[in-house]
This record gives structure tokens, C-alpha cells and sequence, in this order.
């Protein structure tokens, strides 16, 4: 649940409750049968394949090999069989179903009196309210202590974000954020705004509302009325993410790379092109808040290929409050990330263990910046996840040569909160970043 207010020099007050956090993956309808297929043959191989088969070839999905692509079936043919099908050609190395991913909602408390913080602060020469850099959570993580002790902000570094786009006016994110992409439409950009039209008046006044997974009011209903459906249940996810990365690196770029759609869908096949754009294009370290319910090795083999590269892979955990894997926090190289609450202890709709997680950082109530020059309080492994991303952007412009292998064995550095379902413990940037310092 997240609450937000609009600033008062437009005269807006809202405080909202918006359900978001990690996400996984579940079975929808389609009209066509979606597969990923990998051709050692590259385009001619699966355009041979599918004029044989009568599937479709939508398009590649940028890996390095140029063998990765997206085909579909018409809906008449059974998924199995078509994979079945696949399987049987000439040069077809790996066939998996192109998934859907969807949010998932996590337990909300009430709103943070902190979120009403509005005092003006400048911070790197933007600027913010008070309750955003002064919040339980970065106080935790000790951020101002590592800002002030190392002189590090994370410059010459660059994140991506792979969720549902980042607000490019919001005055707080606008002067760090890169051009990024969208995958959704297939078009530069990765700009969240592309959901909604005809919305964000900048007149008249907004109410209090209470709103959850399935009605979205974020201002009220006579100036953004359409964000009242389920179509818009996961917007503001990506702008959040962004925002909790800024305020641990606030001189590190961010790169907006959107998957997902405003209700919290997207393809695998989107991520999987998200990941691979984000390699070639120069990211240091990729923001993952989103979480598979089952393996896939697409997947894996995008995030080796990262890893490859140098590039710091770091995932949510998921919010089902069970010991249970998810992916790709469960693959080797990827740091994933269980919530904590204000008080040290772990959330109670947090995953953990099985295997341990890396590593927790507070998700509960974290105030972070949200469309339209607004901020929102979140709770959920997805608001944990770029904590820990952010405080790995400092570790890496410390000197600018701090290799990704000691990135990962700084986040370590963690403060042991008693509890071995956590891994190393709650997050502390000034050990993680002072790993890096003396290297």
C-alpha cells in the first residue's frame, strides 16, 4: 500500500494506499501461443522453421548471438504441442513459453508521518522534501554518513531499471535519468507517462483516498478518474524503484527500460530484451523488482551474460511470506533482496531462505518519489531491491574501478539483525561502500 501527497504550492493534498511490490508469474489467456525460441541458425534458421510449422516470427530479442527470438502459433494449436513441434527442427536449441508476469500485492500499515514531511531540502542540487532523504530507511542504511564520509554519489555510473517506466519530468529524477527504452511500443523513451492520457491536471484540488490493487486513485476522481481500474493497478512502480535508487546514489544515471505495462504485466520475452539492452547500452547495474515463480533458462542465460559483462545483477525477493526460490533472485550471481521493517525486524510478507537471500533492506513505509511530482510511501521487496542497487552504484563510483565480485562481497558487510533466514543481514551502505573505499 502506498500514500501520497501532491505539493502544496499547486494546492494538492492527496494521501493514497497503492498496492505494489515484487512480481510473479502466472498463466493468462492469449490469442496466440507465445513461445521463446533460441535457433543456432540464427534468422533464416527459425524463419525456415516457422514457414514449415505456420508459426510467426514477431522478433528478436537482442542477444548478443542473434538467435533468440519470439514466434507465435494461432491459439487453435495447443501450447505443448507447439513446443513439441519446435523441439524437433533443425538448429532449435530451446524452446520455453513466453511467460506473463504479473504484481503482486503486499501488507500495508498505515500511512508514515514522515511521507508528510514536505520541508524543502537541497540534496545535489535538487530540490526534495525532508521526509524523503530523512526517512527510518535511509537512516538505517546509514546513507548520509556514507555520502558524507567516502564523497561518493555514485557519478560514472549507470542503473537500469526494468519495471514499468520512470516519470521523465519529475523534477527530482529528470536530470539523471538517460533516454532509456520502451518495449511495451517498441519505441525510445521508457517513459511511464505513455499509460496515461488526459490525466495529471495541474488545477483544482485533490481529495484523501484510500485505494488498493483494484481501484488506483491517486488524485481524485475528477482529475485522474481514469486511473481508477485495474488497467492502472501498478502505476507509479517504475518511478518509485527510480526514485529509491536516486536517494542512495543521487549522481548515479538511471536507465528507464519498461517491460511493464501500467497494470503490472509484462511479457518474459520484454525482460529478457530489457536485459540485453541494458548490457549492450553501458548499465553497471540492473534493478530487477519483479520476481518468476518458476526457472526459466532464458532467463538465466540473460543473467550469466550480465553477469559476464560486469554487470550487478539485483532482485526482489517476492512477497508471498514464504521460504520459497523465485527467480531471477535464485540464480547464482544475482543478489536478491528480503524486506525489514523500521524496527530491524523481518516484514512479515517478505520471502526469505531457500535458498538464504543475499541480503534485507527496509521495505516497509519507504517514502519515494511518484508521477507528477508527487511522492508515496511503499511497501514491499520492490521498494527493498533498489536500496540495495543504489548503495552498489556507490560501491562502483567510489574509484571507479571496484569489480563487480566485491561489489557483491560488500553488500555482505551488512549488520546482523539475529536472523539467519535473512542472509547477511540488513543492508549498511557505509560498510559495503568502505569495502570499496579501501580497495
Amino acid at each position: 500500500m502506498t500514500q501520497q501527497h501532491r505539493p502544496s504550492l499547486k494546492r494538492y493534498f492527496a494521501i493514497c494506499a497503492i498496492v505494489l511490490c515484487g512480481l510473479l508469474v502466472v498463466p493468462a489467456a492469449q490469442a496466440d501461443t507465445r513461445l521463446v525460441v533460441r535457433d543456432s541458425l540464427g534468422l533464416p534458421g527459425i524463419n525456415l522453421v516457422c514457414r514449415l510449422l505456420g508459426c510467426q516470427v514477431q522478433q528478436g530479442l537482442g542477444d548478443p548471438q542473434g538467435q533468440l527470438f519470439v514466434v507465435t502459433f494461432p491459439s487453435v494449436l495447443d501450447p505443448v504441442t507447439a513446443l513439441l513441434q519446435l523441439q524437433l527442427q533443425l538448429g532449435i536449441v530451446g524452446v520455453e513459453i513466453d511467460q506473463i508476469v504479473n504484481t503482486q500485492s503486499a501488507e500495508a500499515g498505515p500511512p508514515p508521518s514522515y511521507l508528510t514531511d514536505e520541508t524543502p531540502t537541497s540534496y545535489y542540487g535538487t530540490i526534495v522534501w525532508h521526509g524523503y532523504v530523512a526517512q527510518p530507511a535511509t537512516q538505517l542504511i546509514r546513507n548520509d554518513a556514507t555520502h558524507s564520509s567516502f564523497s561518493v554519489g555514485g557519478a560514472g555510473v549507470t542503473v537500469a531499471i526494468i519495471d514499468t517506466g520512470v516519470d521523465p519530468a519529475h523534477p527530482v529524477l529528470r536530470g539523471v535519468l538517460l533516454p532509456g527504452y520502451d518495449f511495451t511500443r517498441n519505441q525510445n523513451g521508457g517513459s511511464e507517462r505513455t499509460d496515461i492520457s488526459g490525466t495529471g491536471s495541474n488545477s483544482g484540488s485533490a481529495s484523501a483516498a484510500l485505494v488498493n490493487q483494484r481501484t488506483v486513485a491517486v488524485l481524485d476522481q475528477r482529475t485522474v478518474a481514469v486511473l481508477d481500474n485495474q488497467q492502472y493497478s501498478a502505476f507509479g512502480h517504475g518511478t518509485m524503484t527510480a526514485g529509491l535508487v536516486h536517494v542512495v546514489a543521487p549522481q548515479a544515471k538511471i536507465m528507464p527500460l519498461k517491460a511493464f505495462h501500467a497494470d503490472g504485466t509484462a511479457y518474459s520475452s520484454d525482460i529478457l530484451r530489457a536485459i540485453y539492452y541494458a548490457v549492450k547500452n553501458g548499465a553497471d547495474v540492473m534493478n530487477m523488482s519483479f520476481n518468476y515463480t518458476s526457472d526459466s533458462p532464458e532467463l538465466a542465460k540473460a543473467i550469466r551474460y550480465a553477469n559476464s559483462k560486469g554487470v550487478l545483477s539485483v532482485a526482489s525477493a517476492g512477497n508471498d511470506g514464504q521460504r520459497t526460490v523465485t527467480y531471477p533472485g535464485g540464480f547464482l550471481g544475482v543478489v536478491d533482496v528480503a524486506s525489514t521493517s523500521n524496527d530491524d525486524i523481518q516484514s512479515t510478507f517478505t520471502n526469505y531462505g531457500a535458498p538464504p537471500v543475499w541480503l534485507a533492506a527496509p521495505g516497509e513505509g519507504v517514502v519515494t518519489t511518484y508521477p507528477w511530482n508527487t511522492y508515496a510511501a511503499g511497501w514491499g521487496t520492490s521498494f527493498s531491491t533498489p536500496l540495495v542497487a543504489g548503495t552498489a552504484a556507490l560501491m562502483m563510483g567510489t574509484h571507479g574501478n571496484c569489480p563487480t565480485p566485491l561489489v557483491a562481497a560488500g553488500l555482505a558487510r551488512a549488520d546482523w539483525i539475529s536472523d539467519p533466514d535473512l542472509g547477511f543481514g540488513r543492508l549498511d551502505a557505509y560498510n559495503a561502500v568502505q569495502v570499496c573505499h579501501v580497495y
